[in-house]
């Protein structure tokens, strides 16, 4: 037994180091096959992989199914990563909601004991950009919306959540949009909290300028931005976007509507301001019934015929004619007036 033992040993070590020998000499052939740079080298090199990989795919789908899993295995710890974030955002998005529907609750009640009068929700035509100018000297769109939608030349427009542009050319079916922040956009809008009115002006950049502000120093950024109803051009409460500070110290606005990706427009379909013609009662009060200037003027002169009332003054005396009788006002006496004379009976003249 020990014998044979050492017989099978005596066998396998030298088979082992010619199997060991063959393998590596084939690695050093194949290391060299694919360094030398050579055309036929090359052919060969294309020729041998399309004759033998095709047929080792029984070999590589283990290794393609542990690649796939481990794929799978990273793209599942982003998606819990994921899911564990989009659950913390929406508890806060609960209280959020919360907090709104209490602050709306409030607001409702606040407005219904001062009886506030509220303007009807506006209404909207949605349309699809087709086109962009692309100018660097002009910021507008083109919406295939027009006439034969309604739309009127002047009407505020909006994407999702801000404010966009106001439509400035109308066809049958297509409308142009000029963008805020286009340089011949101007538009008033109010600074809030501080309440503070300005003028939006367009200059070619992402963030348009804001000019004409009563008072700078009052301006925080982060104020919130929206449109105002000065000169009739938009709806007022218009969300269009937050102050910022630029690196020259101006004042600058970034817009809440997303020009990166304008592919939807909402146009508002704003009502025109009613106009006041007319004065009131309390600046030209209007007589309640018929003139009673001519029945005035009729009794007037019957009564001056007959004999003089209390408040005027006689127009006639026994002397001559007297000056025109001024109607007497109370609390002001007729200057230098003296009352007339009573006429003298014949008796007293023919006694003499």
């Amino acid at each position: 037994m020990a014998s044979e033992r050492q017989t099978d040993t005596d066998y396998v070590r030298p088979l082992r180091r010619i199997v060991v020998g063959v393998l590596a000499v084939v690695l050093l052939l194949v290391f060299l096959v694919w360094r030398i740079d050579s055309p036929r080298v090359e052919r060969f090199r294309m020729a041998v992989i399309d004759r033998v990989v095709p047929s080792f795919d029984w070999a590589l789908a283990p290794v393609t199914q542990v690649t796939a899993l481990a794929d799978d295995f990273r793209s599942y710890a982003r998606i819990m990563e994921q899911n564990q974030q989009l659950r913390r955002e929406l508890q806060q998005m609960r209280a959020w909601r919360e907090a709104a529907l209490q602050l709306e609750q409030r607001n409702a009640e606040l407005l219904d004991l001062n009886q506030v009068r509220l303007d009807p929700q506006l209404t909207h035509v949605t349309g699809v950009v087709m086109a962009d100018s692309g100018s660097p000297f002009r910021n507008s769109v083109l919406l295939n919306v027009g006439a034969r939608d309604g739309v009127v030349d002047g009407w505020a427009v909006m994407d999702g959540l801000g404010l966009a542009g106001r439509i400035s050319g109308v066809g049958n079916r297509t409308a142009r949009v000029v963008l805020l922040t286009d340089s011949a956009s101007r538009v008033p809008v109010v600074v809030q909290p501080s309440g503070q009115r300005a003028m939006l002006s367009g200059d070619n950049s992402a963030f348009p300028l804001l000019d004409f502000v009563e008072d700078p120093d009052d301006l925080r950024p982060g104020d919130r931005v929206v449109s105002s109803d000065d000169g009739g051009v938009f709806p007022a409460g218009l969300l269009v976007g937050e102050v910022v500070m630029s690196r020259d110290r101006r004042l600058r606005v970034r817009l809440a509507a997303d020009y990166g990706r304008l592919e939807f427009l909402r146009v508002l379909r704003s009502r025109p301001m009613e106009q006041i013609t007319s004065t009131g009662d309390l600046v030209l009060p209007q007589p309640e019934g018929p003139d009673p200037a001519p029945e005035a003027a009729a009794d007037r002169a019957s009564g001056s015929e007959t004999e003089s009332g209390p408040d005027t003054l006689p127009d006639q005396t026994a002397d001559g004619p007297a000056p025109r009788a001024i109607p007497a006002m109370p609390g002001i006496v007729a200057p230098n007036t003296a009352p007339p004379l009573a006429p003298v009976p014949d008796a007293a003249l023919t006694d003499g």
